[in-house]
């Protein structure tokens, strides 16, 4: 009876099963397939001889790279890099969950999420072309103002520190819509009957949120921090690319880029290789190290 009903359910959902072939394709093809490619990272690759061919040469890719200051300079932007937009930039998609529940106004509330989630659709070319419209020494508006009060224009995009602020600002502007909708599906699963029960007790606004709403989403929260840790190392290429200039490249210079540089421009695939290798390697290690962290509080994600 069990082999019976197990038989019709499965036929029942084939189509559905249909559907998901092209899920599975795309991660075969895209994801899986080319981790075979990693053996280049221990070859010295060459077109002709292929990956089968190439001749083996061990660490020594390895052992070039970290033995070159400029690689290990490379590491430390990408990883401080990384560090700060996470640290600053994730709490931001929580506050703004918040405030969006927190609107009665149904219109308003749809409105807000739809300006918000808007720039997550622009290209970082349009939003790159955005960023250094507004913040150009010559012809911007907003060093116009500055040139009106202090006599001359600041070049913003060509000063480390401002070039850091509004590489991590235009990041947030940017993303924290499509992470907002993540908390707002997060904030329908709590019980409205837990916030009738604080208000009964006397919990102001406040109190509420911070007994009843962050704990309500607290798993959504570490989830998507777990997962944050797993991009550690991984600064985007395109906002990098589209932002940086020749004056910033001391800070500017990141794993993404310099794999573009050396390796696809330069021809150097086995050692840009070895250096995915790495950076996949520790984006795993502060997986799993969270993820421990994360088990001690009964909140961890496998």
């Amino acid at each position: 009876m069990k082999a019976v009903f197990k038989t019709a359910l499965f036929k029942k959902n084939i189509p559905l099963f249909v559907m998901f072939i092209p899920v599975i394709a795309y991660y075969l093809i895209f994801r899986y397939v080319p981790i075979g490619g990693l053996v280049i990272a221990f070859q010295n690759y060459n077109f002709f001889d292929g990956i089968f061919h190439s001749p083996w040469v061990g660490l020594k890719n390895f052992e070039q790279l970290f033995s070159n200051d400029k690689t290990l300079h490379i590491i430390w932007n990408t990883l401080w890099l990384s560090l700060l937009n996470l640290a600053v930039g994730f709490p931001v998609p929580i506050v703004l969950a918040l405030m969006i529940n927190s609107v009665k106004r149904v219109w308003y509330k749809k409105l807000v999420q739809t300006i918000v989630y808007l720039p997550h659709f622009f290209s970082w070319v349009i939003v790159g072309g955005m960023v250094t419209t507004l913040f150009s020494l010559e012809s911007s508006f907003l060093n116009q103002w500055v040139t009106s009060l202090y006599g001359e224009p600041y070049p913003f995009l060509y000063k480390e520190f401002s070039w850091v602020s509004i590489f991590v600002v235009s990041g947030i502007w940017k993303e924290m819509g499509f992470s907002t909708i993540i908390y707002l599906a997060a904030l329908t699963s709590i019980s409205p009957a837990l916030y009738e029960a604080a208000s009964i007790d006397g919990a102001s606004k406040w109190r509420q949120t911070w007994h009843v709403t962050l704990p309500g989403i607290r798993s959504t929260i570490i989830l998507v921090l777990i997962l944050s840790m797993g991009r550690v190392l991984e600064v985007g290429f395109d906002q990098i690319y589209n932002l940086r200039n020749a004056m910033v490249s001391q800070i500017s210079e990141v794993i993404s880029t310099y794999i573009y540089s050396m390796g696809i421009q330069g021809g150097q695939f086995s050692l840009t290789t070895a250096l995915g290798l790495f950076e996949s390697v520790v984006a795993f290690i502060f997986i799993l190290g969270s993820n421990l962290i994360a088990k001690k509080y009964d909140q961890h994600l496998f």
